[in-house]
């Protein structure tokens, strides 16, 4: 008996807390492309603004979302698993987490005092499918 093949999935559409993602691997520029829209706003990024970090329980995929001088950033990570899909037409279910991180700065490190960053945690849930660019 051959071994089943599955289809590796490059669109992912997430949801959770008021957080809506879509992230796609590639699209038809060939570049990523990840969206995020919660209650503040909506915020659209593609390419070198997309990290992506392999780990050993999915792909760390972020992105800043606002960016004060003086003051820190704040950025928006979320955790991809890996998901095999029986077929390109069949999407599967994800059940994942999106961290959101208050990266704190000061132009004087001397009144930087305790935790530098602090963490939300906002389960998402969603699908991800294989979509052909």
């Amino acid at each position: 008996m051959a071994a089943p093949t599955f289809t590796v999935p490059n669109v992912y559409h997430l949801h959770g807390g008021g957080i809506h993602v879509t992230y796609s691997t590639t699209s038809i520029s060939g570049q990523p492309l990840f969206s995020y829209h919660d209650t503040h706003g909506s915020h659209n990024f593609m390419g070198d603004q997309i990290t992506v970090e392999k780990t050993s329980i999915g792909n760390l995929v972020t992105v800043v979302l606002r960016l004060t001088p003086d003051a820190g950033s704040t950025s928006f990570s979320v955790l991809i698993p890996i998901v095999n899909l029986t077929g390109p037409t069949h999407p599967s279910p994800v059940q994942t987490e999106g961290i959101t991180t208050i990266h704190r700065f000061s132009i004087n490190p001397a009144l930087l005092h305790g935790q530098i960053e602090l963490y939300h945690v906002t389960p998402l849930h969603g699908t991800a499918n294989q979509v052909p660019f």
